[in-house]
């Protein structure tokens, strides 16, 4: 993982143990207790801040610039209910940057006590207190086992690395010149899109001395070899673009991007607008709808790997989510039990447990019609009705 690129204070670590463990402690409704407070204090107090480099952490299951603004009786409860608050809406940003928009509005229902062992910490990126409230901005990081094995149940494959991450030149254009460092509308949406975590990571440049040393805004649009390979190797990113922008006669920017990428050669040339006719609303569309496109392009190439990569070796582990109905806990144990002993049935998790019925995600090795036929065999059925895989008695 690559360093921050500024200095925010990690307050909580969740870990638990070794590797993916979890929360160690639990939230009530009224706020974190005592224990896990005095513990989110001493790492608070215990953590340096890092000092700024050129490397960028990026993190698929980190979520940056996570705002609350919270009132209470005072301050130390507006923080406590604030440090809870946080990983709630980090946690929904992250299933629709994963997943999608559906799947994050199907998980609606989780309270903060459901999600909290699926964090791994907290950072403060800044913070200031009032008597009764707290304004606070935290990174919000997620254990990544946990996330694939929930989203793996809404049939969502988490690529298993990010993407090469992508250093963006943003230069404005317009009457009076190019600005590549200065401050600008199209400079300041890529920096808002703050994709140094997403499934293609993309850096923007600090614009320090060092950089605006290296590269000017004529450099950029000229494609200086040596000067963009300089700037490349400082942010430790695997390729450069160049996104240049200026007003368009007829409303919105006129956008022309390019750059040799680890997911292709990288070329647009589109003129976009928004709803309000104003230059920042479609600097922010652009980028997001940019990005949006390099993000389903390595979807679909990691699955096609993915899919590729389990053609060709029939007894890699595969998983779906199947639905169980059942009329008793009884029956459920013996459902359960039955499916467990199937051959090639390497990991049966339940995901959700109602009174009558239950989704687990099942695991399995060999072919689906080899399964069928196993489970058949104990007397379950595995049938598929629309896009839902339901097993049930014979």
């Amino acid at each position: 993982m690559r360093p921050p690129n500024q200095s925010g204070l990690v307050v909580w670590s969740c870990l638990g143990g070794s590797g993916d463990g979890g929360v160690t402690e639990t939230m009530g409704r009224g706020g974190i207790g005592r224990g896990l407070l005095a513990i989110l204090v001493a790492a608070w107090l215990a953590m340096p801040a890092p000092a700024l480099s050129g490397l960028i952490e990026t993190n698929v299951f980190a979520v940056p610039g996570v705002e609350v603004d919270v009132t209470s009786s005072d301050a130390a409860s507006a923080k406590n209910q604030a440090l809870m608050d946080v990983q709630v809406k980090a946690f929904f940003v992250l299933v629709e940057r994963l997943a999608s928009r559906e799947v994050a509005q199907q998980l609606r229902g989780m309270s903060p006590q459901e999600i909290a062992p699926f964090l791994k910490s907290l950072s403060i990126e800044k913070e200031t207190s009032a008597p009764g409230r707290y304004i606070g901005t935290f990174t919000v990081r997620f254990l990544p086992s946990r996330i694939e094995q929930l989203l793996s149940v809404y049939g969502v494959h988490v690529p298993a690395a990010q993407a090469d991450p992508i250093v963006v030149l943003p230069v404005l254009r317009n009457a009076a010149g190019s600005v590549l460092w200065e401050d600008n509308v199209w400079r300041k949406a890529w920096i808002d899109l703050r994709a140094e975590q997403s499934l293609v990571p993309v850096i923007v440049p600090l614009g320090d001395i060092e950089d605006a040393e290296a590269m000017t805004a004529e450099d950029a649009l000229n494609g200086d070899p040596f000067k963009l390979e300089a700037i490349r190797r400082r942010y430790g990113a695997s390729s450069v673009a160049v996104a240049v922008a200026e007003p368009d006669a007829g409303g919105g920017l006129h956008v022309v991007m390019s750059g040799d990428t680890r997911l292709g050669r990288l070329k647009i040339n589109k003129v976009f607008t928004a709803e309000d006719g104003t230059e920042v609303s479609a600097a922010a569309s652009a980028v997001a709808r940019i990005h949006a496109t390099l993000v389903a392009t390595y979807k679909n190439s990691a699955a096609a790997m993915a899919t590729s990569e389990a053609s060709q070796d029939p007894f890699a582990p595969q998983a779906i989510a199947v639905a169980v109905p059942f009329a008793s806990p009884t029956e459920w144990n013996g459902i359960r039990s039955r499916i467990i002993s199937t051959p090639y049935v390497t990991g049966v998790d339940v995901s959700t447990l109602a009174g009558d019925g239950a989704v687990i995600r099942l695991t399995f090795t060999n072919s689906l019609p080899m399964l069928q036929e196993n489970l058949q065999r104990a007397g379950l059925r595995l049938a598929q009705y629309g896009d839902s895989w339901v097993i049930q008695p014979m």
